[in-house]
């Protein structure tokens, strides 16, 4: 059952389009700007407590669930698309579906799917170090945090010039587009931000339990396969980990093979050396480590993965950026950006 507190808001730490970050008499809190409003030093406020008494990965900060000094609230999204339905936070988001139809075909687009945020900014770099004037699009999927606001990552890519475009699909909001369903999403990525590769991962936070298939991670086998059925290039990028405490997670994680167990498609697998794997219904590429640290210090971009960082979990960065790299050489159609 949720834990709720009332608090007086004492200081804004962070501003930024969707969040805001604040400290309160009951400590840290984080403010989505889009379903409650903003909030001001001295509101008393409502947090949902919940996530932090139970420790989970929320990095210490309470949800500013309601401000109480504020009567109404007024701010009407732009369509008649709800995200978040039927909780009391439901809102009016839209969605570029009401907009029309795009081509259901993405038309060989190479279409990286990872398991964990973090790769993210690893499959961009390798793939924008061989094609630097191409468009990068992310998709959000539902699987982890809904709100893109939250994410401190997708802000510093976009300054890092990493991703052109972002797409929240499902019940995840606040991206440049927002699409009812992941395989819209794809769509839309290619056809209306003009991607030449789409990147489709959750946002922070997945979850996973000891069970193979409890875990948000599975999604990607889905995701795998609808980008096979629109004509897409589906990619499966690796999770690895040369630092991981837990075994499961070690060398190749045990959700790569879950994930590829539940794909019914044939996909590319990337990875590299010190983190092989052997599949016959799928084709492996396994190639030396990118320098991925070096992609990374060239755009002034620090990523952590579970708090580690390139020096402390190489085996990781170098599986995500081979995810860009082979998708870098694949065949599939790049646009002219002019």
């Amino acid at each position: 059952m949720p834990t709720f507190e009332t608090a007086d808001v004492t200081e804004v730490l962070l501003e930024r389009p969707g969040l805001q970050r604040v400290g309160t008499t009951a400590g840290r809190a984080y403010v989505l700007t889009q379903l409650i409003g903003t909030v001001d030093v001295g509101d008393r406020v409502v947090l949902n407590t919940t996530a932090v008494g139970l420790g989970l990965g929320t990095g210490g900060w309470h949800v500013v669930h309601w401000n109480q000094s504020r009567e109404h609230l007024d701010q009407p999204g732009p369509g008649h698309i709800m995200k978040v339905r039927y909780t009391s936070l439901q809102c009016d988001t839209g969605a570029a579906e009401e907009d029309g139809d795009v081509p259901a075909d993405l038309a060989g687009t190479p279409v990286v799917v990872g398991t964990l945020h973090s790769q993210v900014p690893l499959v961009a770099a390798g793939y924008l170090h061989h094609h630097p004037d191409a468009r990068v699009a992310y998709v959000m999927t539902d699987g982890a945090s809904l709100p893109l606001a939250l994410s401190d990552l997708v802000v510093d890519m976009q300054r890092a010039a990493l991703v052109h475009g972002t797409v929240t699909a499902g019940h995840a909001f606040g991206g440049d587009l927002e699409a009812v369903s992941v395989p819209s999403a794809l769509t839309l990525a290619v056809h209306e931000l003009g991607a030449d590769l789409v990147i489709v991962a959750m946002g922070p936070g997945v979850v996973g339990t000891g069970a193979a298939l409890g875990t948000t991670a599975v999604e990607a086998a889905a995701v795998l396969d609808a980008a096979a059925a629109l004509g897409g290039d589906p990619i499966c990028c690796v999770r690895a980990s040369s630092a991981d405490r837990r075994e499961r997670h070690r060398g190749v994680s045990h959700h790569v093979s879950t994930v590829l167990d539940l794909t019914r498609s044939r996909v590319t697998v990337p990875t590299v050396l010190g983190a092989e794997l052997s599949r016959e219904d799928h084709d492996v590429v396994v190639t030396e480590p990118p320098p991925i640290a070096e992609w990374l210090d060239a755009r002034d971009l620090r990523v952590t993965t579970m708090g580690r960082t390139v020096s402390e979990d190489p085996l990781f960065f170098a599986a995500g950026a081979a995810a860009g790299v082979v998708a870098g050489h694949r065949p599939g159609r790049r646009r002219d950006h002019g």
